[in-house]
Parts: structure tokens; sequence; C-alpha cells
């Protein structure tokens, strides 16, 4: 991102792209335990119990379980990123006051 961009202009961008991931992660989340019950009536007749330990054996729940994982760290890495520039302003702005502050003198 580039430097010459207004503080609130760089957060907004950071802002809109946690909105997307974090929703991105929330739905993923959200939809796990009927991603799980697909996978089990997938399977057919059989105790639940063991449906249940099938699908969670599987490479393919593997996979969607790390999906859910790293689109989650994707949108805290953003909002981590919005904290930072959040952090970065407020430096901004204490050295600015500082700054006027010296000057009165």
């Amino acid at each position: 991102m580039s430097d010459n961009l207004p503080w609130s202009e760089q957060f907004r961008i950071v802002a809109k792209q946690w909105v997307d991931a974090d929703a991105a992660a929330t739905i993923l989340e959200d939809t796990k335990s009927a991603v799980m019950a697909e996978r089990m009536l997938g399977l057919g007749e059989m105790a639940v119990n063991k449906a249940e330990a099938l699908v969670k054996a599987s490479p393919e729940w593997k996979r969607h379980v790390e999906s859910i994982v790293n689109a989650r760290r994707a949108a805290n890495r953003l909002k981590v990123q919005m904290e930072y520039l959040r952090m970065k302003f407020s430096e901004w702005q204490s050295h600015e006051a500082t700054k006027r502050t010296e000057a009165r003198l």
C-alpha cells in the first residue's frame, strides 16, 4: 500500500478487505455443521457416530477444516493491519502535536 495515501484512506482500504475476509471466514465457520451433515448423509445408512467418525477421518474434511482456519487467519491478519494503521496514525498525531508545542516555545 502506498505511504502517500492519507491514513484514513489506508485504513479504509484495509478495513474493506477485512470485512470481506471476515465474512468469508464466518460463512465457513457457520456452515461447518451443515457440511458435516451433508457428508454424513452421503455415506448412506449407518450409525451417526460411525458416519461422523468416517467424515472426520477423511482427507476432504481435513482440507475443509484447514480452509476454515486459513480464512480466519487471513481475516485476523487484516484486522491486525487495521490496528497497526490506527497506531501509526496515533503516533503521527502525537508527533505533530509535539512539533506544534515545540514551535510555540
